[in-house]
């Protein structure tokens, strides 16, 4: 257990110490998702998360919030316990559209701070070992509306203040905007998209160089980086679907679409401007009232390191949700997204939707 506490020590603080301004993976616990429907379908939920969970996938789908208001919430772990993310969110419907405010943390706690722990001398003192925690913090501010009064037309932008804390060592403050559309067709057919930081995200560091560096010998080591601006560039994300009733009782709700990084990372396709990874999710529903989910996502071109030959990885994931009334509770599992990583956590998320109780 010291073990996998320093490791992830080491990494938020080798994290700290790269001189780049602009980062391929820049406040990636935005992009994890919430709520555990969207999070079982592999995100392929952009034109059909109609609810007050909309702001994290399409802030549009707001719009779909018809009566009064909805509040939700979201608790996972990862990581053995090590890692948790929270979510908590409140969306209230308005004369010309809907407003939401949601909150999003995720932390890793009892890290081991071993920088003190050599004194000037060479001498090792364990009871210098402190601890402190890594915590990533988000408040996002959302409206949706219809241009024009437009029916076949939503659109949504999300106004986000970030804060990311690393013990005494280092902390940011982050701004930026996400905008997302849906697009109703005549057919049934729902097309939309959502570029998250469209005007890049700009984070502002803050680095304790005494806490960070330690001095052995007249030697310094973990020199600190100096006080730096971080960019989080836009990522653009775009699907189709369309349900399928079945029967009076029962439909199916697929999804499709493609996930795009301006950067070069493992995906597929992937180029120095930009990379290219498709998403693919369905939900099956009974009377509205219990559903079945899947989705498939994060599809990457990867190196196996026991032959080196270059191989298609994806990861799966599923769920169930049962609707009473107002009341929704949602279950997932799935790949957390933290860091590329192959863990899978098990996601439980709650909504209350006090229309639907008032009409019942």
């Amino acid at each position: 257990m010291m073990k996998k506490y320093l490791l992830l020590a080491f990494s938020l603080l080798f994290g700290l110490s790269q001189s780049q301004i602009i980062r391929k993976y820049s406040n990636e616990f935005l992009n994890i998702g919430a709520g555990a429907r969207g999070l079982a379908m592999g995100g392929a939920v952009i034109t059909n998360q109609d609810d007050v969970y909309a702001p994290m996938w399409n802030p549009a789908g707001l719009m779909s919030v018809e009566r009064d208001w909805q509040g939700a919430a979201m608790h996972a772990e990862y990581f053995e316990s090590i890692a948790k993310y929270d979510y908590l969110a409140y969306a209230k419907v308005l004369e010309e559209g809907v407003f939401g405010v949601s909150v999003v943390r995720l932390g890793v706690d009892n890290i081991l701070n071993t920088t003190q722990m050599i004194d000037s001398e060479g001498n090792i003192d364990y009871d210098k070992i402190t601890k402190f925690s890594q915590s990533d913090y988000a408040a996002i501010l959302s409206y949706a509306f219809r241009p024009g009064g437009n029916p076949k037309l939503d659109v949504g932008v999300n106004a986000k203040i970030v804060y990311r804390n690393v013990g005494k060592f280092a902390n940011g403050y982050g701004f930026g905007f996400d905008v997302g559309a849906i697009y109703k067709a005549d057919n049934g057919w729902k097309f939309g998209g959502m570029v998250r930081d469209i005007t890049t995200t700009v984070n502002f560091w803050s680095v304790n160089q005494k806490e960070l560096s330690t001095v052995v010998n007249g030697e310094e080591f973990n020199p600190a980086p100096k006080d730096k601006l971080e960019l989080t560039m836009p990522k653009l994300n775009v699907g189709a679907s369309k349900l399928f009733e079945i029967n009076s009782s029962v439909y199916v709700l697929p999804e499709a679409g493609i996930n795009v990084d301006f950067a070069k990372t493992a995906s597929l396709i992937s180029t120095d401007f930009a990379s290219i990874s498709p998403y693919a999710g369905a939900e099956l529903g009974y009377q509205k009232m219990i559903f079945v989910r899947l989705g498939i996502n994060r599809f990457q071109s990867i190196t196996d390191i026991e032959d080196l030959k270059r191989k298609v990885s994806f990861q799966p994931s599923a769920g169930l949700g049962i609707r009473y009334r107002g009341l929704t509770l949602d279950y997932a599992i799935t790949n957390s997204g933290i860091g590329g990583s192959n863990f899978y956590s098990n996601f439980f998320s709650l909504k209350l939707d006090m229309g639907a109780f008032r009409n019942d």
